[in-house]
């Protein structure tokens, strides 16, 4: 990269510092279970001699066998961006107060997932429901492999429960759709023509309509030729929210560019249908009896407590599973 005139071609340039940051991201786990295996290999010998390193290679081989089905969920990250932080969007549909409370509790979901595997969450842009919960809340999920893992839950998510806004305490069905798109670097090929947005500034909102500042410090851009809009409240500054905004178009902009290119991103994202009954991609029933299953892997669980806990790893690993065996994404 430093060599004369490598950047004289910059898209040229930018597809090998994509893929030279790809070779790079792909050899980590590579070299993590090289390293273990060779340690396994001494501790084999050392406990043939001594007893008490046995139970010490049983928890090797053990943490060897996890880190070996990581790698071959991860063989299934051949997507461009899928190894960046990424933005999620969860958007209540039919069900009035019911659905936004189900984002609530979607969100509530993520968060115990995505924490508990080391990432790092932070809320960019809330619109709140008019007696409950949420109608839309985005998140910056920042951390490795963040998109890879998080594009399967992409789609309409349907929740069968007994409300508790119902006085009667009836079972009603609701829903909520998932969305995910790729944090897009800052020398990706996304141009923003400066005649083509509208920036709109206002003051950010709390709880209860109370200003959380006094300052219009809330950023939203507009798109005009795509209509694709985009906003950001809870950074500290306006500044920082116009930046993370900008971020957040470009996003929009590259996938709007990939669907042109690839039908399959068209049926992922284009395709996920009205958020309603028929379209859901994962059903969530808490009554009259528990049980979460993926529509798509076949997977479920009766354990629909522990999935609200965030325990998404057997939904994100059927998903990512599938593809791999069905040589791309489905």
């Amino acid at each position: 990269m430093a060599a004369p005139g490598f950047w004289d071609n910059r898209e040229a340039a930018n597809k090998l510092v994509t893929e030279l940051k790809t070779i790079n991201h792909a050899s980590k786990p590579i070299d993590k279970l090289d390293a273990a295996l060779r340690e396994i290999g001494v501790l084999f010998e050392l406990a043939a001699q001594d007893a008490e390193l046995a139970q010490e290679l049983r928890t090797s081989l053990e943490r060897f066998a996890i880190d070996v089905e990581d790698l071959e969920l991860k063989m299934t990250f051949t997507g461009p961006h899928d190894s960046a932080n990424a933005y999620l969007t969860i958007h209540a549909g039919a069900g009035g107060t019911e659905s936004c409370d189900w984002v609530v509790m979607l969100m509530r979901m993520y968060r115990m997932y995505l924490e508990r595997h080391g990432y790092e969450l932070k809320i960019l842009d809330t619109v709140e429901g008019e007696e409950a919960g949420y109608r839309k809340i985005t998140v910056h999920v920042i951390g490795d492999d963040a998109f890879g893992y998080l594009r399967g839950e992409v789609g309409v998510h349907r929740l069968v429960r007994l409300s508790p806004f119902d006085a009667n305490h009836r079972r009603h069905t609701t829903f909520a759709s998932v969305d995910a798109i790729p944090e897009i670097e800052e020398d990706e090929e996304i141009e923003v023509k400066p005649e083509e947005i509208r920036v709109d500034t206002y003051r950010a909102g709390g709880a209860g309509g109370q200003h959380v500042n006094k300052t219009s410090s809330a950023v939203r851009i507009t798109h005009v030729p795509t209509g694709i809009v985009v906003q950001c409240q809870n950074e500290r500054s306006q500044h920082s929210n116009r930046k993370m905004a900008y971020s957040m178009l470009r996003a929009r902009l590259y996938l709007l560019r990939e669907r042109e290119r690839e039908a399959e991103l068209a049926k992922i994202y284009s395709e996920k249908g009205e958020i309603a009954f028929g379209s859901q991609m994962r059903s969530y029933v808490l009554h009259p009896y528990q049980m979460v299953k993926d529509h798509r892997t076949g997977f479920e669980t009766g354990n629909a407590q522990a999935v609200l806990d965030g325990k998404l790893e057997g939904f994100i690993t059927a998903y990512l599973r599938g593809t791999l065996k069905g040589g791309g994404r489905s």
